[in-house]
C-alpha cells in the first residue's frame, strides 16, 4: 500500500523527504487544517459509518404557522356568526309593540216563553239541537294544519293548541264555571294583556273592555250550579298568517250547559244553557314560544237571560219554568264617550228543547 500523502499544497519547506515516517500521519501543517473537513458524529453514527456525518436542520420558523393561523380564522368566523344569529335571529321579532285591549260584546238572548225544564239533562240533550254535540274538550276539534309562508308546521299547531288550551279553560273547568276561579285562563294571556284582565275582574264594567263574561264563562254560584259536567260543544278552529310576524286563530264554538238552582235537591228540574263564543286569538313568535295567547276579541251570545239582567259580571241564566222579566237592557248614553252600547237579543223557540 502507498503511505500517507503529502499535504494539499506540496511538502512542507525545510521537512525531511524520508525520515520520521511514522509521524507524518499526525504531523499537519497549517494548510492541511485549514483544508479539512471537520464533522461531529452522534453515537449511532459513529456505530453506522454509513450514516451522514452532520445532519441539517430544519429552518426554525417564527411566529404561527400557516395551518394555525387558517384554524384561528376558521374559530374566529364561526365565534362571529353565533354571535351575529343570536342577536339578529332570523325568526326574532321586531321590537315588541302593546297588544291591542280585548274588544268584547256580550249579548243577552231573552226567551218568548217560560224556559223547559225536564228531571235529567240527557232528556234535554236528546230532545236539543245539541243532541249531536261531542262531550267535553272533544268538541274543540283540531283542524288539519299545514304550514305559511312565514310559520312552520309546527308553530301552527301550536297557535291551534294554545287557542283549544284557552277554550277548554274558559268554559269547561267547573271551577272556573261555578268556583270563581280565573287562574287557569290568566296564565295562558300575552302578559302585557294582564292588567287588563285583572281590572276586568276587580272592577266590572259593561264598557266592551272590562266585562268578565267576555273573557270567560262563569255563572253565578249562589243562584246556579251544574248538573252534571258533561257540556256539549261544537265548533270550528281555524288558523291563518295575517303578516310575516303574527298567526292569528279563530274559534267559533256553540256550547250547551246543563243547569239547576243551587243546593237544590235531586229531584230539582234540569233547564240547558247555550252560549256562542267566537274568539280571535293573535300570536307573535314570543307568544308561540311561551304557549301563551293575545285574546283580541270576544263575541259572546248567550240565552236563556233576562236583558234587564247585568250580564257583564256573571250570566245569571233563566231556569226551568221560569220567564224573562219585562224590561230591556240597560239604557245607552250617547253624551257618554268610550262606552259600548247594551243590546240584547230573543232567542229562537227552535233553540229551545222539545220537551
Amino acid at each position: 500500500m502507498d503511505g500517507p500523502g503529502d499535504p494539499p499544497e506540496g511538502a512542507p519547506e525545510g521537512a525531511p523527504a524520508g525520515g520520521e515516517d511514522e509521524y507524518r500521519s499526525v504531523v499537519f501543517d497549517e494548510s492541511f487544517v485549514r483544508a479539512a473537513r471537520l464533522q461531529e458524529f452522534s453515537a449511532r453514527e459513529r456505530v453506522d459509518d454509513h450514516a451522514p456525518a452532520v445532519r441539517r436542520r430544519p429552518p426554525l420558523h417564527r411566529g404561527l404557522s400557516r395551518q394555525a393561523l387558517l384554524l384561528v380564522l376558521l374559530i374566529a368566523i364561526a365565534f362571529g356568526t353565533a354571535i351575529y344569529m343570536g342577536v339578529r335571529h332570523p325568526y326574532q321579532s321586531p321590537a315588541a309593540q302593546p297588544p291591542e285591549p280585548l274588544r268584547m260584546t256580550v249579548i243577552p238572548l231573552a226567551p218568548q216563553s217560560a224556559v223547559p225544564g225536564a228531571a235529567k239533562a240527557e232528556e234535554l240533550y236528546a230532545h236539543s239541537p245539541a243532541a249531536q254535540f261531542r262531550i267535553g274538550a272533544d268538541g274543540f276539534t283540531m283542524p288539519a294544519s299545514r304550514r305559511t309562508a312565514h310559520f312552520s308546521d309546527s308553530q301552527v299547531v301550536t297557535a291551534l293548541t294554545t287557542a283549544k288550551d284557552y277554550l277548554v279553560r274558559s268554559s269547561l273547568d267547573p271551577e272556573v264555571l261555578t268556583g270563581g276561579v280565573t287562574r287557569p285562563v290568566r296564565i295562558l294571556l300575552d302578559p302585557q294583556q294582564l292588567d287588563q284582565f285583572d281590572q276586568s275582574f276587580d272592577h266590572p264594567a259593561a264598557d266592551g273592555r272590562h266585562a268578565p263574561t267576555g273573557w270567560l264563562v262563569r255563572f253565578d254560584p249562589a243562584r246556579e250550579e251544574l248538573a252534571g259536567h258533561r257540556i256539549r260543544v261544537q265548533g270550528t278552529l281555524q288558523a291563518a298568517e295575517s303578516d310575516a310576524n303574527t298567526l292569528e286563530v279563530v274559534a267559533d264554538h256553540t256550547l250547551v250547559y246543563a243547569l239547576r238552582p243551587t243546593g237544590s235537591d235531586a229531584e230539582a228540574r234540569v233547564s240547558l244553557f247555550t252560549v256562542r263564543r267566537e274568539l280571535h286569538f293573535r300570536f307573535d313568535r314570543d307568544d308561540l314560544r311561551m304557549h301563551q295567547a293575545e285574546l283580541v276579541l270576544s263575541y259572546v251570545q248567550a240565552g236563556p237571560l233576562a236583558c234587564a239582567e247585568d250580564s257583564a259580571d256573571h250570566l245569571r241564566p233563566l231556569l226551568a219554568g221560569q220567564t224573562a222579566k219585562a224590561g230591556g237592557p240597560a239604557g245607552t248614553d250617547p253624551y257618554r264617550t268610550g262606552g259600548a252600547t247594551a243590546l240584547c237579543g230573543s232567542l229562537a223557540t227552535s233553540a229551545q228543547p222539545k220537551v
